[in-house]
């Protein structure tokens, strides 16, 4: 599977429910920090984001929750699925995410995890902030409005 912008772009795993639910402020291509057999079991599609977020220690950002399951060719060497994974940013981004984090409301949100061109793997990190239940039924009717907008083109 790639992308419609991006022909190069691999997408390993996304997290669809996200953008239901948060208000997606700002996004960001990180590089994460993997060792040898979680890149493998990437490849082979295997990673769920689902639950995962991100979070600040000793002034850097990890990504909590992420689960990238064993690679069944790694024997004795293999990871743990659900570890922290160290993802690469500048400094001055760090300090504007660490600073808007502490902000009431504001999350950061992993969206996908893809490789690029380069064969790169990658993070779509966004910071986010949380929506309410009004705000989610709108979401709702919204979407189904435009569905109803287009059958209503493709019946005429």
């Amino acid at each position: 599977m790639s992308s419609k912008k991006n022909p190069n772009k691999i997408i390993v795993a996304s997290n669809r429910k996200a953008r239901f639910d948060y208000f997606i402020e700002e996004s960001f291509e990180v590089g994460i920090v993997l060792i040898g057999s979680e890149v493998k079991s990437l490849r082979e599609g295997k990673a769920n984001i689902n639950e995962a977020y991100a979070i600040e220690q000793n002034n850097e950002i990890y990504l909590m929750q992420a689960h990238i399951s064993e690679y069944k060719g790694a024997n004795q060497f293999n990871h743990e699925p659900k570890r922290a994974r160290k993802l690469l940013l500048h400094r001055k981004q760090i300090n504007k995410l660490i600073g808007k984090v502490k902000i009431k409301g504001y999350s950061l949100i992993p969206l996908e995890i893809y490789f690029n061109g380069k064969r790169m793997a990658k993070v779509t990190l966004a910071l986010a902030k949380g929506k309410q239940n009004i705000d989610k039924r709108e979401t709702i009717k919204e979407r189904e409005w435009k569905r109803e907008q287009s059958r209503l083109v493709r019946s005429k």
